[in-house]
């Protein structure tokens, strides 16, 4: 299969700078979004280094011949160590960390990798489903019985991360695998859109949006709308039938 992606990224209404990152390779059929924390400068620099180092270490020659989910979990250890590394380095970097969620293909099979809140969402004939599990405070206490939706909704530790990129030597990583068939849409985006949009909402805005930008647009419009007090990134991937040779 071929794949077309579009990814758009935004500062939301409440914040003076964007600590979310994106990057893809699609040669390497890797994509990836984080959420940088720290504030300011710390942030985005955790964010930033975190896409980096994940797509190059994925994309390294001497790792070809490795199967590409271990790569990307492997991928992800070493952009835990490499944003670990910097906070050690400068005192004011000291507590940065970001989230990650990313996704490579293998084998007509969509391998995704998360830590934190960020999350993946996979469409198919019209029906969208969250893949990941937010390492979060307030999803760790609706999985085990302790608070409703409801009041994880209204909770003021929405933001509050039990797992992250940056945080601590070692970080263990979520990994998901599910085949593809064409046509499916796979969505990775900041919690600065799921706060505010749920699976059957974002199903809505995708197919109501001719194309993979507009509905970046879309999704990113919605969030504003009920005012984003947080960056917002989303990232479409579609997956499409190989065009054939030319007759």
């Amino acid at each position: 299969m071929r794949t077309e992606v579009a990814a758009l990224t935004d500062v939301g209404c409440r914040r003076a700078n964007n600590e979310d990152s994106f990057g893809y390779d699609l040669a390497a059929q890797l994509f990836v979004i984080c959420d940088g924390m720290g504030g300011m400068a710390a942030g985005e620099l955790a964010s930033g280094t975190a896409v980096k180092e994940l797509l190059e270490f994925f994309a390294a020659e001497e790792l070809a011949a490795i199967p590409a989910g271990q790569r990307l979990y492997h991928a992800i250890m070493h952009a835990n160590h490499r944003v670990c590394e910097l906070a050690r380095r400068d005192q004011q970097l000291r507590g940065m960390g970001t989230t990650l969620v990313a996704a490579c293909v293998e084998d007509g099979n969509l391998v995704i990798g998360n830590v934190g809140d960020s999350r993946a969402y996979f469409l198919r004939n019209g029906v969208c489903a969250q893949i990941t599990l937010d390492h979060s405070f307030v999803a760790e206490q609706v999985r085990s019985g302790a608070m409703d939706a409801e009041q994880a909704g209204a909770s003021p530790l929405q933001s509050l991360i039990t797992r992250a990129i940056g945080q601590a030597e070692f970080v263990e990583a979520d990994i998901f695998t599910a085949p593809i068939e064409p046509q499916d849409i796979l969505l990775l985006t900041s919690d600065g859109l799921t706060r505010y949009a749920d699976a059957e909402a974002i199903a809505g805005l995708i197919l109501g949006s001719s194309t993979l930008s507009e509905a970046c647009e879309a999704l990113i419009h919605a969030a504003k709308q009920q005012g984003a007090v947080d960056n917002v990134t989303c990232l479409l991937v579609q997956f499409l039938e190989s065009e054939g040779p030319a007759v």
